[in-house]
């Protein structure tokens, strides 16, 4: 499997980077996980616009969703070549109209499913294109739900936006490469049941035996150097901040 790291920006984008959107690619079969906030501009970089097969996303916060309004657009009105076949769409109960309210002037009210082949997340082991995906919900305040992507004997696993969770600590149980985010900062905020800190998300690594640790949706607002610096007092793995552009073998 081929990593590539369209986006990683927490809540909001950064000056360097676009929100949460990650490009999983393995037997030429391209998924994403997630379109935030300027997402698609980016994805262009490495992929054409109608060259993905399946996307998958974690939940309906605008940060992880909402670039799909505009990849709608890419999808529906091309006159190029025709409208584009439908492409599947995993995610949590109600994505197709929390996308169809969010664009808020679609043709019709099953536009959107006119070019998205919807499918509802929920915990479950099933297949996309080459991947075997385990997916399980974790602890955030919208139905969240964490990835477990396994190809050619090695595992991904990506938590999408969650507090602390048993259930994302089992996701990445011996994986490969953990792609888990740090959104808050050790001893700054503590809410729960909302994001990790990069000392939670190291603790969670630790306690998974995943093999690579990679933080990422860190806000503009927070240092990422000391959430490296967290992660790497309780997690023995190697340990990196998320970039945009940045690829990883697995």
């Amino acid at each position: 499997m081929k990593l590539t790291v369209v986006g990683c920006s927490g809540s909001f984008p950064s000056a360097e980077s676009a929100c949460s959107s990650y490009l999983v690619e393995a037997d030429g079969f391209r998924l994403l996980l997630d379109m935030g906030n300027g997402a698609l501009g980016e994805l262009q970089r490495h992929c054409g616009l109608y060259d993905l097969d399946a996307i998958f996303l974690s939940h309906l916060h605008a940060d992880h969703c909402i670039d799909m309004c505009a990849y709608f657009v890419a999808r529906y009105y091309r006159h190029d070549g025709g409208r584009c076949d439908p492409i599947p769409v995993y995610g949590p109960e109600g994505t197709e109209q929390r996308l169809t309210t969010a664009y808020a002037d679609t043709p019709t009210a099953s536009s959107m499913s006119e070019v998205f082949d919807f499918h509802t997340v929920k915990p479950s082991t099933f297949e996309i294109g080459p991947f075997t995906v385990h997916t399980e919900r974790v602890a955030h305040p919208v139905e969240a739900y964490g990835i477990r992507i396994e190809h050619g004997g090695k595992t991904l696993t990506y938590s999408g936006d969650t507090g602390i969770s048993t259930a994302l600590d089992e996701l990445a149980r011996d994986a490969d490469l953990f792609l888990c985010e740090a959104a808050f900062t050790h001893g700054k905020e503590n809410i729960p049941d909302l994001h990790l800190n990069g000392r939670e998300a190291g603790q969670s690594a630790a306690r998974a035996g995943a093999r690579r640790l990679v933080l990422t949706h860190i806000p503009p607002w927070t240092d990422p150097q000391v959430n490296l610096a967290d992660a790497r007092e309780v997690y023995d793995g190697p340990v990196e901040l998320a970039a945009p552009r940045r690829t990883y073998e697995i």
